[in-house]
């Protein structure tokens, strides 16, 4: 076997294959919010998945699915190493997920880089875009890790999002990557020379993303002034309560110890701020079914509990939003509790809008959390839907509308559900709806881990900018935030302390309605579409070329 010199010592493609395999997946962990940094790395995108487009050209057809096992594996374990704080079975399941898929990712990069050898690198590109927006949909829809959110400090860069999603930003990463990866393995194979061949026969596509990033940089630029200048018609003031409760602690005495902090946060910002607008607390913040136990006397404590929310909300002078499980009548023609002693219950993970003392309005979660909130395939694998019963994973109904709630003073706001702000395309639907300001209540405190709310955090702030609207975060434990409609951030709340954060945000008197806005995910579906044909193409190329050399 061929070993080659590098820093003074013999490697052979096994070892330097194995070297592009671990440093891959470590830098694409360090390029976010880790362990190791809460903020993350972000310049590190751009070299993240260098690692794996060499790894992939230089990898015979027998090692590249192990190699795409291992890669994926290894680096959602790392990057969401979090995940084993809500079950140690969880962290392995999203990793799975995301590496099933990469198990086709691979072999479909390697055929482009064979079927292309001039410019495969290209569609090489545009395929791992594909197998990114792939990632985000249907049931098991899992946006974390798509390599463009690792710049979400970078704002300038980013506001190429209100066109293209956050598709146009890993593209930005994606080009020069595969690039790159290819000409690594070049200098590896062939040593300078080759190298510097490859360079230089490429000069057409380096011109070519030069003038991209330049464009999206001075575009950023300019669109970041444009939006501080936007008339403002109004600024709205929040009270936005981050109580920092134990999501793994129940029973009636939490539920009430947090309903009293949390009223206690309420009443102090209310104190500091008279003029405040809204109240508003987290996902799940007030446990208690508030409409089953305001109807239905099937537990007297929760009943209780659910009476002195409803008297505190009423005294308020200003409106109050909170996160609640919005439990109703599974049949509506039976009794709340049937003669089994069971509930003719079910339940929607849910935001109610209390105003004027009532209730105005409830949004019922439209995405849930695959396997912890919702299992559509309990027939079909009756087993592994018994396991994830037996390990207290709570399932949620799914809601049906893109609610926009609308307060008496005239503001039009949704509220995305923690996890539904990481999805761009639900965000649209709320704006396009008549959302005026997008209003995410989260709750990742189970995660103790401040790089899981980060990770989380990031990708919000690509929804102000897709939209071009004012965003607020009311969470559990971080990250609560204002943002407006270019990603800066407004004002920001340290995590895990309990306080409450009064900041206003910006609504707009005429906001744009972006590209994005308007066709939703069009670069990420041209992607796939591209990726299908380009695919295709190739594998007619080379068997066209292996039965001419017959």
């Amino acid at each position: 076997m061929k070993e080659h010199g590098i820093g003074g010592r013999k490697l052979t493609p096994l070892g330097f294959e194995a070297l592009l395999l671990f440093s891959g997946i470590i830098i694409f962990a360090l390029s976010f919010p880790s362990f190791v940094s809460d903020w993350g790395f972000p310049v590190l995108g751009f070299i993240a998945l260098i690692p794996m487009f060499a790894l992939v050209r230089m990898s015979s057809w027998k090692l590249i699915v192990p190699y795409a096992l291992v890669y994926g594996l290894g680096k959602y374990v790392l990057f969401n190493y979090w995940l084993a704080a809500f079950h140690p079975g969880a962290v392995f399941i999203a990793p799975i997920v995301s590496t099933s898929q990469l198990l086709f990712t691979f072999p479909i990069l390697k055929a482009i880089d064979r079927a292309y050898p001039k410019y495969g690198f290209i569609l090489q590109a545009v395929a791992f875009l594909a197998y990114e927006y792939i990632k985000t949909l249907g049931f098991v829809g899992y946006p974390y890790g798509i390599i463009g959110y690792s710049l979400y400090t970078m704002l300038p860069l980013i506001q190429i999002s209100e066109i293209t999603g956050v598709w146009g930003v890993s593209l930005l990463i994606l080009l020069p990557s595969a690039y790159l990866g290819r000409l690594l393995v070049d200098w590896y194979e062939g040593g300078l020379p080759l190298a510097k061949r490859t360079w230089s026969f490429q000069k057409p596509f380096m011109i070519s993303y030069v003038v991209y990033f330049a464009f999206v940089l001075v575009f950023g630029l300019v669109r970041m002034h444009q939006v501080q200048s936007w008339e403002v018609a109004r600024h709205w003031k929040t009270a936005l309560v981050q109580h920092n409760a134990d999501t793994w602690l129940g029973g009636f005495q939490q539920y009430q110890r947090n309903f009293r902090t949390m009223s206690r946060l309420s009443l102090e910002a209310l104190k500091e701020a008279p003029d405040v607008d809204i109240i508003i607390w987290s996902e799940t913040a007030f446990v208690p079914g508030i409409y089953w136990h305001a109807n239905y006397r099937t537990d007297p404590q929760m009943h209780n509990l659910v009476r002195e929310f409803e008297t505190f909300a009423k005294d308020l002078p200003v409106p109050l939003v909170t996160g609640n499980s919005d439990g109703r009548r599974e049949n509506p023609d039976l009794p709340a509790i049937l003669p089994n002693n069971t509930w003719n219950r079910v339940d929607y993970n849910a935001v109610i809008h209390y105003e004027d003392g009532e209730l105005k309005e409830s949004y019922r979660k439209l995405h849930l959390v695959p396997f912890t909130e919702h299992f559509p395939y309990e027939h079909v694998f009756p087993r592994f839907h018994a396991l994830l019963e037996a390990n207290d994973f709570r399932w949620w109904e799914k809601g049906t509308e893109a609610t926009v709630f609308v307060t008496g003073d005239g503001v039009r706001f949704s509220t995305p559900i923690c996890f539904e702000d990481v999805f761009g395309y639900l965000t649209r639907d709320f704006v396009n709806a008549g959302a005026q300001v997008i209003v995410n209540l989260s709750n990742d405190s189970w995660s103790r881990a401040v790089s899981a709310q980060m990770q989380h955090y990031a990708m919000s702030v690509y929804r102000a900018i897709e939209t071009r609207r004012g965003m607020v975060r009311s969470t559990n434990s971080g990250m609560t935030v204002t943002m407006d409609a270019s990603g800066r951030v407004i004002d920001m709340l340290d995590p895990f302390i309990e306080t409450y954060l009064v900041s206003t945000v910006p609504i707009y008197a005429d906001p744009p309605q972006t590209i994005y806005l308007r066709f939703g995910d069009w670069m990420a579906q041209g992607a796939l579409i591209l990726t299908g044909l380009s695919l295709a193409a190739g594998i007619f190329l080379l068997i066209f070329r292996r039965s001419r050399q017959r």
